[in-house]
């Protein structure tokens, strides 16, 4: 299982553009429930920030949100939106309570 984090920042007059994208992927994760996959985005208060967190958990660690075309619009022009590029980190697992919808 790898878990991962990505943030950025989106330029002011392009936040709801980013939302909008966003929404379409999880509109296709709910029509299609690809397999090994959590994944959450969340805005936080200044509006312009993202961050993303997707665990995968998938035998081979590819990635199911890559296979996506909502989530290949999504990142087609992502740097074009930023104002801050997106920055990757992996994620190790101190501990947790119940997040990413394991039980407890």
């Amino acid at each position: 299982m790898k878990r991962v984090m990505v943030r950025y920042k989106v330029k002011a007059d392009r936040s709801a553009e980013n939302e909008g994208y966003i929404r379409k992927v999880f509109e296709q994760l709910k029509r299609e429930h690809p397999s090994g996959v959590r994944y959450a985005s969340f805005k936080l208060d200044d509006g312009v920030s993202f961050v993303h967190i997707v665990s995968i958990e998938v035998a081979d660690g590819s990635n199911p949100l890559r296979e996506l075309s909502a989530f290949k619009e999504f990142t087609a022009r992502i740097r074009d939106r930023c104002e801050e590029p997106p920055v990757s980190m992996d994620l190790n697992e101190v501990g947790s309570y119940r997040f990413l919808g394991e039980s407890g």
